[in-house]
């Protein structure tokens, strides 16, 4: 299952790849929450995402769930930080659980087994060249 915290209403190539196989998708809807101009109604959109991501992380039918920029509801506290790390310690055994986002919070990066960062060292973007369809989603 997937839980996707900053997706917008764009085109997902994520959903659009994985959704069709199965995968189970839920998905926040309201795009970059730092550019906001109502943060409740984004707290309320995390909420309910993450209520989503408690059940699939309680559910040992998931062999894998990814909280994808799940990072970002912690640091802008749009979610309860204990909550979230109480959730993905007590998740069934043999479950994984891939987290990402950039800034995670110290208390998630003690829980996790691996940590790995990911940083574009040189990207098209930076170039003034936009997402491209294959290339970037």
């Amino acid at each position: 299952g997937i839980a996707q915290f900053i997706k917008g209403q764009w085109d997902n190539g994520e959903y659009n790849t994985l959704q069709p196989l199965g995968v189970e998708f839920h998905i926040m809807g309201t795009g970059f929450t730092w550019e906001t101009q109502n943060r409740q109604a984004d707290i309320e959109a995390a909420t309910l995402v993450w209520q989503e991501s408690k059940r699939m992380l309680a559910d040992a039918h998931y062999d894998l769930v990814v909280l994808d920029e799940l990072t970002y509801m912690l640091a802008y506290h749009y979610l309860d930080t204990q909550e979230v790390l109480s959730a993905i310690e007590n998740r069934p055994a043999g479950q994984s659980v891939i987290v990402t986002g950039r800034g995670c919070h110290a208390l998630l990066l003690e829980l996790a087994d691996t940590v790995s960062e990911i940083r574009p060292v040189k990207h098209a973007f930076d170039s003034g060249i936009q997402a491209q369809v294959g290339i970037d989603w």
